[in-house]
């Protein structure tokens, strides 16, 4: 019988092997989430790494509150990005080549090169949304969340992420039609 998630995060809270699997679960989702925030792939490593030692490091606080455990990282991982923003004076947008990357996993190299300018185009509308709204797209079609689960990790009702996601498509179509 496999060990809940639960039972792991109890056991990760006094063995270091128990935090590892987590890792190894999420990591991949918290770096591509920090990736797209930050556009970077040298901060999101370094910041990836700091969400998993910072969670590491308050394990002992963690506490079962009907949230999943990918929530809390993902406040985390939310957090440090947002100061990491705060100590730019700038803002730097995602770099194709790098998000290229990414996607690579599901679609082939003549699919890429067809949907290049098109992703350049998005990307860059993405850019100029505020962060939050960042968060939900990524969290929806990177991480392939339900609103539900969105929700857990924003904070907010199914609701609100309903309403927010709406308003989000709606700026980025007017965006996009602004710049075709």
């Amino acid at each position: 019988m496999s060990e809940s998630e639960e039972q792991l995060i109890e056991r990760a809270k006094r063995d270091a092997d128990a935090f590892g699997l987590l890792y190894e679960r999420y990591v991949d989702r918290i770096y591509n989430y920090v990736f797209y925030r930050t556009g970077d792939v040298h901060e999101a490593e370094d910041l990836t790494a700091r969400v998993f030692y910072r969670a590491l490091g308050h394990m002992d606080e963690y506490r079962q509150r009907g949230a999943p455990f990918a929530a809390w990282l993902y406040r985390i991982a939310h957090n440090l990005v947002a100061n990491w923003h705060r100590d730019r004076s700038r803002h730097r947008d995602i770099r194709l080549d790098d998000a290229v990357t990414l996607v690579e996993k599901r679609d082939g190299p003549e699919r890429l090169a067809e949907q290049g300018e098109d992703a350049r185009m998005l990307l860059g509308a993405m850019s100029h949304l505020p962060a939050e709204r960042q968060q939900l797209l990524i969290l929806k079609f990177v991480d392939e969340m339900s609103n539900a689960e969105i929700a857990q990790v924003m904070g907010r009702s199914e609701g609100a992420i309903k309403s927010l996601y709406h308003r989000t498509l709606i700026a980025l179509r007017d965006d996009l039609g602004k710049r075709i």
